[in-house]
């Protein structure tokens, strides 16, 4: 099995710590060239510098997800370096908690999160992925997203 990631090149979103640091520093093992993605720039960098094979041009560029349009801005400066042969979209929240605590407002900022930016990257990449004949892309939401069965005694 050929697990080489040589002349690929990865954008890794939510990269600066938790498992989307671990995807970057795993890609970057296999020898792709990795660009994280994510709202601070001083916890990018230092990201950055923890990615193994640095001749590979690691680099970073910064966008917040909950400003809308702001990771296309990014993706498409990214893309102007050459295409992306993966896409990890990986992004944190919405908050824990009970269906009936959550706010209307909560649901809108997770589909911004999750949905709008994940299609929006999504269809940003894939020209250069069909071009390139590969193409891999992974979607990764919150832990707070997960299946529950509703118990209904007055809660």
């Amino acid at each position: 099995m050929n697990l080489s990631l040589n002349g690929k090149r990865a954008l890794v979103c939510g990269s600066t710590q938790g498992i989307g640091l671990a995807i970057a520093k795993e890609l970057a093992l296999l020898g792709a060239a990795c660009t994280l993605m994510a709202r601070n720039e001083e916890s990018l960098q230092e990201a950055v510098a923890q990615l193994a094979n640095p001749e590979n041009g690691h680099n970073y560029a910064i966008a917040d997800f909950s400003i809308p349009g702001a990771a296309l801005q990014a993706v498409n400066h990214v893309l102007q370096q050459g295409p992306i042969h993966i896409l990890i979209n990986n992004t944190g929240g919405p908050p824990a908690g009970k269906i009936k605590d959550a706010l209307t407002t909560e649901f809108v900022s997770a589909m911004q999160l999750h949905l709008l930016n994940n299609h929006e990257l999504a269809q940003a990449v894939l020209s250069g992925m069909k071009a390139a004949q590969y193409g891999r892309i992974i979607n990764i939401i919150s832990t707070s997203v997960k299946n529950t069965t509703a118990k209904f005694r007055g809660e």
